[in-house]
């Protein structure tokens, strides 16, 4: 049979690392191409972040804290600021119980959906935790004891807990749907009655006109950011998929990157090993073009972010200010907040249903090492196949063990959201008095001041 000889990668981890290579080892030109067929089938994950799980030379193994910081620090802030949002559409209901209690309903429901979110973020952890612990040994074993018959089994027993997450995943998605769907429903009812008592009440004050003159205006500019960061962020996915696109293609020619990729559906673990490989000098050079752009558009979005946020904080204060004067006036205040919150809502709703297709990733990838490694015993026997598994189990588990790490964040998010942060709704806001009310809102303005909504500085697009 005709044999590919792989050229001994420069500069990976001395003795010991995980990524060592095999000197001088060869590998068939069968097992090679299933690899390789395999390594076309991963549609490697990346969160809009652009931030990966990475390797790290030299004897330690390295992985950042969470599977993707885009995931956690979008995520904490936006669960933060919907329970803000409703605190502060809750002062500004004070004096109109049927409202209030509309807003009250709508505020439980969230409520409840972050504790069912905690719960299915707990079975991710759980998962990734089986993953390390019970199927990758149980694959070595297999592979070990040439026993394909019970590696598919293991591959089937995992696949099957994945397509519970998925479900449960779907689910929660579509619940944030549908409470999106009534909060929207909560804000109509606000506007309409706001007209009716706008009838009653006649004319608008001149210092009402003036204010919402100013939000509009701030609205303006804010919309104006925020097309300016969506086209921004089109580019930065653009530039992501071409730096796949260059890895995948550039892994697909080593048998070493192909059995990983097939175990990890992050593109970072590839991107650093490619790297240390130094077997293609040309495709490394596209690479870092690649890297320098997407180092530009992430500065751009940072700074673009940070502008967004700072208006949205003046409108916030000009609403409340606002909102203040109304109230005063018996006028019910702009349901502005509650849109707010819908937009939230919306962001949590798409990070989950990403989450849902890493999963679904997942659940194919392992039916590709199933249907085209094992099935018909192809590479279970040959021993160059049997060392780059070894290895790539070894380096998938850390990294599963990191992404398990993030998840649990996540759960601690979910948990102080459903436990904490609606406490507001044990008090009665009609029952405050001024200073009180003002003492409230100041309060819970400084917290969303407070809020980290954007990195205070870039970070690389490509983590060493």
């Amino acid at each position: 049979m005709e044999e590919k000889h792989l050229v001994p990668p420069v500069g990976l981890p001395p003795s010991g690392g995980v990524l060592k290579p095999l000197v001088g080892q060869v590998i068939s030109t069968h097992a090679f191409t299933i690899l390789s067929d395999c390594l076309r089938n991963v549609k490697f994950f990346d969160l809009p972040c652009s931030t990966c799980l990475l390797l790290s030379s030299g004897d330690r193994f390295f992985v950042p804290t969470s599977w993707s910081p885009g995931f956690i620090e979008e995520l904490l802030p936006s669960s933060q600021q919907v329970s803000l949002l409703y605190n502060l559409s809750y002062l500004c209901l004070a004096k109109f119980p049927k409202l209030e209690r509309l807003l009250r309903m709508r505020a439980v429901e969230t409520q409840l959906l972050f504790g069912f979110s905690e719960a299915v973020l707990l079975k991710c952890v759980g998962t990734s935790q089986n993953l390390v612990s019970s199927l990758f040994p149980m694959l070595l074993q297999a592979v070990e004891k040439n026993k394909p018959v019970l590696a598919v089994q293991f591959l089937e027993k995992a696949r099957a807990w994945i397509t519970e997450i998925i479900r449960d995943v779907e689910k929660m998605a579509d619940r944030y749907d549908a409470l999106n769907k009534d909060v929207a429903t909560t804000t109509s009812d606000v506007i309409t009655e706001k007209k009716e008592t706008d009838k009653q009440l006649g004319q608008l004050s001149k210092d009402i006109a003036t204010m919402m003159e100013t939000v509009k205006k701030l609205e303006a500019e804010l919309n104006k950011t925020t097309a300016q960061l969506t086209e921004t962020e089109k580019k930065i996915d653009a530039k992501n998929r071409e730096l796949q696109n260059l890895v995948r293609d550039a892994a697909a020619q080593s048998s070493r990157l192909a059995v990983l990729a097939a175990l990890v559906p992050f593109i970072g673990p590839l991107l650093k090993a490619f790297y240390e490989a130094r077997t293609a000098p040309a495709v490394a050079a596209n690479i870092k073009a690649l890297e320098s752009q997407l180092n530009q558009l992430n500065a751009e979005k940072t700074s673009l972010k940070q502008q967004q946020w700072n208006l949205q904080v003046q409108i916030i204060d000009w609403r409340m200010k606002l909102a203040k004067l109304q109230l005063d006036k018996d006028a019910i205040p702009e349901p502005t907040h509650l849109g707010e919150v819908q937009r939230y809502l919306t962001k949590i709703q798409k990070i989950l249903i990403q989450l849902k297709g890493f999963w679904e990733n997942v659940y194919s990838l392992l039916g590709t090492i199933k249907d085209r490694t094992f099935v018909g015993e192809a590479l279970i026997d040959q021993p160059d196949f049997k060392e780059e598994f070894k290895k790539s189990i070894q380096t998938a588990s850390k990294i599963w063990e990191a992404f398990g790490l993030s998840c649990g964040k996540a759960v601690q998010i979910f948990r102080v959201q459903s436990k904490d942060a609606y406490r507001f709704l044990d008090i009665d806001p009609s029952s405050l008095s001024p200073a009180v009310w003002q003492k409230e809102y100041d309060s819970v303005k400084e917290k969303l001041q407070q809020l980290k909504v954007f990195d205070d500085a870039p970070k690389p697009a490509i983590q060493a």
